[in-house]
């Protein structure tokens, strides 16, 4: 078992945030919003406090729709053990920006300031997932130094992997939860925080491109990959 936690410095996408609320190469935002979105970038450092944390555990055997995991960890869902049964290891992660900025979003929707309550929000969201996106890319670098493949992420929620399987992604983590803790109906707070898995195993194509949303049904589902 390797276990890492550490913080990190991103660079918040502009581009990103503009998509985000809404606009793009063919919508331009207002001189308005264009403003807001200059200052509070320039701020956000001062509200973010980014920290990532994962942990390598083997997978000790898939029966039918559970991935016992080492530590008594078990994840249960089609789609993971799907994913699971071509590793042989998974890396649990949790990533989090804190709580400082989501209590300014607040403070500031609470004064009727919504468009800059917005803006901030989305700052937020982008800079949560490039933390997301970072520690995914540690992991990928200590699988590739192995010769191993990484799958993509995935997290609890997600398809038949339901929310109430973070209890599990936290049992993985064995305390290194950065502060962040789940309410009773197992939602992260701070809520600018992501966690998951990616699978660890032989480099493949069936491992690296696993996509279980191209054999869904669901056409209308936010969260499609294609």
């Amino acid at each position: 078992m390797i276990a890492i936690s550490n913080r990190v410095d991103v660079e918040i996408d502009r581009r990103r945030v503009l998509r985000s609320i809404g606009y793009d190469a063919r919508r331009k935002p207002s001189a308005r919003v264009a403003s807001l979105l200059d200052e509070h970038m320039e701020n956000a450092h001062d509200l973010i406090d980014p920290r990532y944390a994962y942990v390598l555990r083997d997978i000790e055997r898939i029966r039918r729709s559970c991935a016992f995991i080492e530590g008594s960890v078990v994840f249960e869902s089609v789609v993971i053990t799907r994913l699971l049964e071509k590793c042989q290891m998974v890396a649990v992660f949790l990533a989090t920006i804190g709580g400082r900025l989501e209590e300014m979003v607040l403070r500031l929707a609470e004064d009727g300031l919504v468009l800059e309550s917005l803006v901030l929000d989305a700052i937020g969201s982008v800079a949560t997932e490039e933390v997301g996106e970072f520690v995914q890319s540690r992991i990928e670098e200590v699988a590739h130094a192995q010769g191993l493949g990484v799958s993509r992420r995935f997290s609890p929620g997600y398809c038949d992997w339901t929310v109430r399987q973070q209890r599990m992604v936290f049992r993985a983590m064995n305390g290194s939860s950065m502060g962040i803790r789940l309410t009773r109906a197992c939602l992260m707070v701070p809520r600018k925080s992501i966690s998951g898995i990616l699978g660890i195993g032989p480099s493949s194509g069936d491992l690296e491109h696993y996509n279980p949303c191209r054999t869904c049904r669901k056409r209308n589902c936010v969260g499609r990959r294609m």
